[in-house]
Order: structure tokens, then sequence, then C-alpha cells
């Protein structure tokens, strides 16, 4: 009865002992078949008691897992691709952006102007953006004249408002000018005003728009004249009141500017 038992424990296909022993010969003590790594976890067991020694600082896992190898190199290459993607987006971004703004330089109209002023124009290295709040009172070829009015919102004081509007203005004038029939560019900068006299500005990014009376600040006439010599341009500031001119005084000459310190002020 008991070698009934015993032959009936045995499955049909089994391994024997002797080919259990030559099968896992052939395994390494991650369960992976190769014979090479087995034979020498097998040598290091029988010196030293174990099949291998743990380094707690290398970077291999001692059971013989990938994962991490495998996330840092999709962290990689999530990095990668991640960056390609914005650099080409940038590059694509400014070839449809200047695809897509005005060339003032061959056509001032209301339209071009307008547009111009919505989507920024080409200066220095990169393009000058402007007040979302702006208007156009006069884009003509004919006569020659430009004139827009801008409300700055982003400016805190009237040293940043001469500051950013003198680039705006600049950049804006003289993309106009190079148009052969353009000489005269006027660039209105209005501000909102708040009861005590300061500048307000929008806050909680852009959302909430200053409440403050609209009031002209600062006008930048540009002019260009052609002679033998070539062409000559002409900036004329008007605007520039006594209070105005001593807040910006106070912002450009402080406790810390080498003429306050020098005169002992």
């Amino acid at each position: 009865m008991a070698k009934k038992r015993e032959i009936a424990r045995i499955q049909k296909g089994a391994l024997s002992p002797d080919e259990a022993e030559t099968l896992f010969a052939t395994v390494d003590h991650t369960g992976h078949s190769d014979e090479e790594r087995a034979r020498r976890q097998r040598a290091h067991r029988k010196e030293k008691g174990v099949s291998l020694d743990i380094d707690p600082l290398s970077e291999e896992d001692p059971s013989g897992s990938n994962v991490g190898k495998v996330i840092t190199k999709t962290a990689v290459s999530f990095v990668v691709i991640f960056l390609a993607i914005v650099v080409v987006g940038q590059v694509a971004f400014g070839f449809i952006r200047r695809a897509n703004t005005s060339n003032l330089t061959e056509s001032v109209t209301v339209r071009t102007v307008a547009s111009a002023l919505r989507g920024g124009v080409e200066w220095g290295n990169g393009f000058t953006q402007f007040p979302e709040d702006f208007s156009v009172q006069e884009a003509d070829e004919n006569t020659g004249r430009v004139e827009v009015t801008v409300t700055d919102t982003s400016s805190e004081n009237a040293l940043e408002c001469f500051a950013g509007s003198g680039v705006q203005a600049q950049a804006f004038a003289v993309n106009c000018l190079l148009n052969p029939n353009i000489n005269t560019v006027v660039y209105h900068v209005n501000v909102h005003m708040s009861e005590d006299g300061e500048i307000q500005q929008s806050a909680l990014f852009g959302f909430l728009k200053p409440t403050g009376d609209v009031t002209s600040y600062i006008t930048y006439v540009w002019t260009k004249t052609q002679s033998a010599d070539g062409v000559q341009l002409s900036l004329h500031i008007t605007g520039l009141d006594e209070s105005i001119q001593g807040e910006l005084r106070d912002k450009i000459t402080t406790s810390f500017t080498p003429v306050q310190i020098l005169s002992g002020n």
C-alpha cells in the first residue's frame, strides 16, 4: 500500500533528482539561465557561504532586477524629449510670429498698425510687446503720419513707465519710419491715476484692471528728415511736468547713487 502511494506521488513527466540538479546548475541566484554566472556563484557559495557579496554602494541590484536602470533611462528620455519639444516649439513659434507680424516698413495702414500693436514688432533679438489697451488715431502713408495711444497698466511708478514706454515707442517708431512714406510717429502713453496722484497697475496677473482715471502721461514724437547726408531721426518728448520730473529724479538719484554719496546728502 505504501509503495502504491509513493508511485502515485511521482508525477508524469517530472524531473528526476539528477535532471533537476543539472537544470538548476545553469540558473543564477536571480532565477535566470546563465551557466557561467551560476558556476561563479556556486564556487563563491562554497568558499564564503553566500552566492555573492552585497555592496551597499553598488548601483547593481543584488536581486538582478534592472527596474532602477529602466526608470532612469525613462526619466532621462522624457527630459530630453520634453526639452526637444520646447526648443522646436519656440523655433516654430518664432517663425509663425514673424510670418504673422505686420511689416510696417512695407505698408502702414490702420489695420497693419493695429496688428503690430497687438502682436508686437521685431526689435533687437526678439519682439517688443505693447500694452493691450491701445487705439490708432491715424495711420496714413499719404500724410506720412502715424499716431497711436496706449494705456500702461503694468508700470508701478514713473520711472518704470518712462523706461518701458520709451523702449516701446522707439521700437514702434523706427519700424514705422523705415517706411519711406512715413515721416512722423506720435506715441501717446496714458496711465490710470488714483485720487492721490499715484500710478495704478493691474493686479492678479493682469486680471484685475486699475479703476483710476485715465490720464495722459507722456508723449513721444519721432520725426524723420532726409538730406544729402542720409536720414536723421529725432525724438521730442512732451508731458514731463514738474511732478513727473521730481518723481523720476527721486527714483534715479537715490541715497545709494554716487552723486548723493559724494554730495553728502
